[in-house]
């Protein structure tokens, strides 16, 4: 995970929209999509971005695909900013 890689994700609105589905609990590809007025196709692309920059996990089970919220790179963003704004002196 590089710090380009996950800001260039959250720089999406549709992203961070998926981001915040995410917080509730695991979903599908589908169920994401259907919150949405977008392709599938395009939806998977969103979902390929969030992967790559390590913001969710894939798992799949039997013919689905589910996508869950990695919190700890969601953390790692969060104490970088912290120590950067000096508040946690």
């Amino acid at each position: 995970m590089s710090f380009a890689d996950t800001f260039k994700a959250l720089s999406d609105p549709a992203r961070r929209e998926i981001l915040q589905l995410l917080k509730d609990g695991k979903m599908s590809a589908g169920e994401i999509g259907s919150h949405f007025d977008m392709t599938g196709a395009t939806i998977s692309y969103h979902l390929k971005i969030l992967k790559n920059a390590d913001l969710v996990w894939e798992t799949k089970v039997k013919n689905y695909i589910y996508y869950e919220l990695n919190t700890s790179v969601v953390e790692e963003i969060l104490l970088w900013l912290t120590e950067l704004t000096g508040e946690n002196k």
